[in-house]
């Protein structure tokens, strides 16, 4: 909590304004963020100064490992993120690309299992990691990515946090995450649990002890109809201690993560929060 609250603050203290073409609106910025996650010691990284709909962070961090690229599929696993990507932006409505209804292209995890090979066919990254994790292998490749420039045009949203390297010390497994662009008051609370929960679920299938997770995120912002609730409202209210996650243990390969997993197999243990905070969601 006090990484991101400092990070808030940072913002508004530092903060550039920027015009951003895609939404119309100005974001407050600073460029360069860095914040840490204890996974090991399972210090859960869920924003307390309101209240966090974290159930549906994490049934889109499956969605992604299940190389979703629909949103009504989103929604079945638990969350409405990707709707209106899907079907209010207005670009991807006139995109020759788009299926149609609920349609979302080649996007983030239908990238990452579907990774295109220049000499024809596609390679699935996840399932190689999670071969070579589980075998012991560390190749210093061990990344999955959801960012292809040749086929942004193909989907309703560039990735945002677009990749993910994780590395083997011994028993203990890393992560470093990497994320372009982020909504701090809206995206970044999705976020530090999504990058949490990939570790963590990772190890767990893997057969290793998850340490610590980086997350890196180069363009920090806040949104100019955001801003007030952020500086007059959240920011004035104080943090509650860290709650924990639990993930069932009977989850114990990627198999499972595709097939039977659901919102039901992680549970959250002593959420203290404030009230919920209405931010401005920017299409």
């Amino acid at each position: 909590m006090k990484q991101y609250l400092d990070l808030c603050q940072r913002i508004i203290d530092e903060g550039i304004w920027v015009d951003n073409k895609r939404t119309g609106k100005k974001c407050l910025t600073v460029i360069n963020a860095d914040l840490t996650y204890d996974v090991g010691n399972g210090i859960f990284p869920l924003v307390t100064t309101r209240k966090s709909f974290y159930k549906a962070a994490i049934a889109e961090i499956i969605g992604y490992l299940r190389g979703y690229d629909s949103a009504a599929d989103f929604r079945k696993l638990g969350t409405p993120t990707w709707d209106a990507n899907a079907n209010e932006n207005p670009d991807w409505l006139a995109n020759p690309y788009r299926k149609g209804t609920d349609d979302c292209g080649f996007i983030y995890g239908k990238v990452a299992r579907n990774f295109p090979k220049p000499d024809g066919g596609s390679v699935d990254l996840l399932k190689k990691i999670i071969h070579d994790l589980s075998n012991g292998i560390d190749d210093r490749g061990e990344i999955l990515t959801f960012y292809h420039p040749g086929a942004f045009h193909m989907g309703c949203l560039r990735p945002c946090m677009y990749s993910h390297h994780f590395s083997l010390l011994g028993d203990t497994l890393f992560l470093n995450s990497t994320q372009r662009s982020c909504d701090v008051p809206l995206g970044l609370n999705f976020n530090m649990v999504q990058v949490y929960v990939l570790l963590a679920i990772v190890a767990q299938i893997t057969g290793h002890k998850p340490g610590m997770a980086y997350h890196k995120i180069v363009n920090a912002h806040i949104y100019e109809d955001q801003l007030d609730l952020m500086r007059d409202v959240q920011l004035k209210r104080e943090p509650f201690p860290a709650p924990t996650l639990k993930i069932n243990p009977d989850i114990k390969s990627l198999t499972d993560i595709e097939s039977w997993v659901t919102l039901d197999d992680f549970e959250i243990e002593g959420y203290q929060h404030h009230e919920a905070i209405k931010y401005p969601f920017s299409v």
